[in-house]
């Protein structure tokens, strides 16, 4: 348990808790014959930590962002595949607490329990030492790249309908200027038109690329202090 607190940056006072969080139900109904004694509990609560942990993250990144935009960027941080991949980081899977049967099927590699085990840490880290530890937790090692990947996957399209229509009688369109290269390499260029004046233009390997290109030139253009929140 020692390697593991070093690798999480936490150290327990109460080791109990971390012991809980690494407890499968499979475990705790044969050895205690009490699944309450399982991290489901702080799973529970774990979970309530880390949404308020990332909405609180995303409304700071994103000052300009619409409710329904922000919701799903919460989603896709701290989903099931995303917090597995952080199991895997910290090892917590080597760790678990198994039955038998869980342990013969592979539960140390099973994405919905390792996922699970991540948001127990959180709880028993929150329980243990409070939020702002709950929270570094959260910020070193589940959103450690959240900056990078938002900006990846970053629709600009919405961003830049959701800025324009922050004023009324606003229109958007998009224009293909030109189709070249074979079918198998294609190169699409765009340009987009607010109230049809050009405000950005961008090229890719298709139209919606070309499309998201140029309304991330409209972005940095237009709102720069939006584009600059996406650094």
């Amino acid at each position: 348990m020692r390697e593991l607190q070093r690798i999480i940056g936490y150290t327990f006072k109460d080791q109990s808790l971390l012991e809980t969080a690494l407890t499968h139900t499979s475990y705790a109904n044969e050895v205690y014959k009490d699944g309450l004694k399982s991290y489901e509990r702080l799973e529970f609560l774990g979970d309530s930590i880390l949404g308020f942990t990332t909405a609180d993250y995303l409304i700071g990144y994103f000052p300009q962002m619409h409710e329904g935009e922000l919701t799903k960027l919460r989603a896709e941080l701290v989903c099931e595949a995303s917090l597995a991949a952080t199991a895997r980081k910290l090892g917590l899977g080597e760790h678990l607490r198994l039955g038998k049967g869980e342990e013969a099927g592979g539960g140390r590699q099973r994405v919905s329990i390792i996922a699970d085990v991540v948001e127990a840490v959180i709880a028993a880290i929150y329980l243990d030492g409070g939020l702002s530890a709950a929270k570094r937790f959260i910020y070193t090692h589940v959103l450690a790249d959240a900056g990078a990947r938002l900006r990846i996957n970053t629709d600009y399209k919405t961003m830049l309908q959701e800025l324009v229509q922050q004023k009324k009688n606003q229109s958007l369109s998009y224009e293909l200027l030109s189709e070249t290269g074979p079918d198998h390499d294609k190169q699409f260029s765009v340009r987009v038109l607010l109230n049809g004046e050009e405000v950005g233009r961008g090229d890719g390997t298709s139209k919606k690329r070309a499309e998201q290109a140029a309304a991330k030139t409209a972005v940095e253009t237009l709102f720069p202090q939006s584009a600059v929140s996406q650094q």
